[in-house]
């Protein structure tokens, strides 16, 4: 059961309690955006001549899946179907490593690199549904709850909100310490795993770098509670544990690169309406090659600053980060450091597959490409300098 906190201050952005799931379902299941959505994606010839007809077929659909769904785990177990067949239909493999030596018993605060917006923690739920253990709660920024739908998704799939849209300084200190005090409440009170990202947004280059502010936020909420306490007792306490996500193949590579040209070109990117709701289906639907997830250890030093917290999980980010024949073809074709580069378990297939989907982007984005596959391996080995 998902239990509600004694003392609950976190409405606004906690997930969904077990007594909400019947209310939100059925508010799902009339959703007229949500299931156009939807029917554009399983009934899209339908959906286009008789739209009414689709959206009630999705809607009757819908609520006979959820029939005797009362709770936040019917509702994930029902999904763990969908997990089984993305990872049949779009992945060649999914490894887990590092869980075994985590105590099944305890509330960790996972804290990964971060390369896709849903499938980077539902890779973490899924791995730790396997192992039987329980699901996290995910922190998921407000820019991406465009939709009430999508909303009302995020928060029975026990995502919490993070504030990224306060306006003035007093109004985010508010947000975050709300924010700070939600996570280790989850943690030290419910026992319950959190799943957040290292920094804000995805890492589109390929470089993966713990942001310090990140560490500041996180331990407010016990400065708060005891103003004499350490930053390595704050740590300690919410044992945090560094988490690695590796792709083969990211299904969002080129848009990334299209962002990163119109950024080193024309200085900024803007984004089309929804377009973070596109990448999140590309990201499910898209073809991904092999994964790799690797749990790191619990940090336990007596860390006197946040960049110092940021340092170790750069450490174990970077020495579990898997890299692929994709990582080692694209560190080839740039041309850069052939000393790092190690061609061993590279196959013909491999070349010709990398080749393939290479050959798919346009000529102006391919350096930009490129550098998101080879710059994991770069920047383990210290070859990319400080931003």
């Amino acid at each position: 059961m998902t239990q509600q906190p004694s003392a609950d201050n976190f409405d606004s952005i906690r997930p969904y309690y077990d007594a909400e799931v019947p209310e939100v379902l059925d508010r799902l299941a009339h959703d007229r955006e949500f299931l156009d959505a939807i029917t554009r994606y399983r009934l899209p010839r339908l959906s286009r001549h008789a739209p009414w007809l689709a959206r009630a077929l999705a809607g009757y659909k819908l609520q006979r899946q959820m029939r005797g769904v009362t709770s936040v785990r019917d509702f994930q177990n029902s999904i763990a179907y969908y997990m089984r067949r993305m990872l049949a239909t779009s992945t060649d493999a999914f490894e887990v490593e590092g869980l075994e030596k985590l105590d099944p018993q305890r509330g960790y605060l996972f804290i990964g690199n971060h390369r896709d917006i849903a499938l980077d923690p539902a890779f973490v739920n899924y791995a730790l549904y396997q192992a039987g253990r329980d699901t996290v709660r995910i922190a998921i920024g407000d820019n991406l709850l465009q939709k009430p739908f999508v909303t009302d998704l995020m928060r029975l799939n026990k995502s919490f909100i993070v504030p990224r849209s306060a306006k003035g300084k007093r109004a985010m200190l508010a947000a975050y310490q709300a924010l700070s005090g939600y996570i280790r409440h989850s943690i030290t009170q419910d026992n319950h795993p959190v799943w957040m990202a290292q920094r804000e947004g995805r890492a589109k280059d390929g470089i993966d770098r713990a942001d310090p502010a990140i560490i500041k936020m996180l331990t407010m909420a016990h400065r708060q509670h005891d103003k004499s306490a350490s930053l390595g007792d704050a740590i300690r306490e919410l044992r945090m544990v560094p988490v690695s996500i590796s792709y083969e193949y990211d299904p969002c590579d080129t848009q990334k690169a299209r962002e990163l040209h119109a950024v080193h070109t024309q200085g900024r990117y803007e984004k089309v309406e929804f377009e973070d709701i596109r990448s999140i289906v590309a990201g499910i639907t898209g073809a991904k090659g092999r994964i790799r997830l690797s749990f790191g250890e619990p940090l336990s030093a007596d860390f006197e600053t946040p960049e110092q917290v940021a340092a170790e999980i750069d450490r174990q980010v970077l020495g579990n980060y898997h890299t692929f024949p994709s990582h080692q073809l694209a560190l080839e074709a740039t041309g850069q450091a052939p000393e790092l580069l190690d061609l061993s378990e590279v196959t013909e297939a491999d070349r010709t597959r990398f080749a393939a989907r290479l050959a798919g982007v346009p000529e102006e984005l391919r350096d930009w490409w490129l550098a998101q596959y080879a710059n994991p391996i770069l920047n383990r080995a210290g070859r990319i300098s400080e931003e």
